[in-house]
């Protein structure tokens, strides 16, 4: 049971939470993208002057980023929503009944709405969590992704005298403990600290 559940509560954790949040923010990139689109800025390598971009192509690329993230969970949770239930201890379902795999996990998928599936074979996920690591795999990976955005918003926004100063995020907590006027970017330093939890995890 265990094994199942922690496949069960991945699936349903990463399903009905992450990939509606990240669906809603990779939509909320592109459409002010769109609003951006005339705005040319310098583009930077190794944080140096390079070729001009647009402003929209910078989001977009952020927004087809973390699609491809979201892509890669879903694709990892074929293989966390195949429960191993009904194996008992080692896999090979001695004295459970014959029907009680199908039954359990069809029940489980009814409940939740999720497409859960009996594993192929009820040995390998009893016996191992390749799918748990890989999913966690991913959601590092979504990390990465979602840390870059965060460090390219605190560079653009730096300043507002001695800093890039591209942009201006909105000011959602001013002042500090010495210097009243001071506004730092707490949503991306918020979300930074969220990554490297994840990343930690991994």
């Amino acid at each position: 049971v265990i094994p199942a559940a922690i496949q069960v509560s991945a699936c349903l954790a990463v399903h009905n939470r992450l990939l509606p949040a990240l669906t809603h923010l990779v939509d909320a990139i592109r459409r002010r993208a769109d609003e951006l689109a005339q705005v040319v800025k310098t583009g930077r390598t190794h944080l140096m002057d390079a070729m001009p971009i647009r402003l929209d192509q910078e989001l977009g690329a952020w927004a087809a980023q973390l699609g491809s993230n979201r892509a890669r969970l879903e694709h990892a949770l074929t293989s966390v929503r195949q429960l191993p239930l009904g194996g008992t201890a080692v896999g090979t379902g001695i004295n459970a009944d014959p029907g009680f795999s199908r039954e359990v996990v069809a029940a489980l998928a009814g409940i939740s709405g999720y497409p859960f599936e009996v594993a192929p074979d009820l040995m390998v996920p009893i016996a191992s969590k390749d799918e748990i690591v890989a999913l966690s795999g991913q959601l590092k990976a979504l990390a990465a992704g979602a840390m870059k955005v965060a460090n390219d918003l605190r560079w653009m926004n730096s300043g507002p005298l001695a800093g890039l100063g591209e942009i201006t995020l909105p000011t959602l907590q001013p002042g500090s403990s010495i210097m009243p006027g001071k506004v730092n970017p707490v949503i991306p330093e918020a979300l930074a600290m969220v990554c490297a939890r994840v990343m930690g995890n991994d």
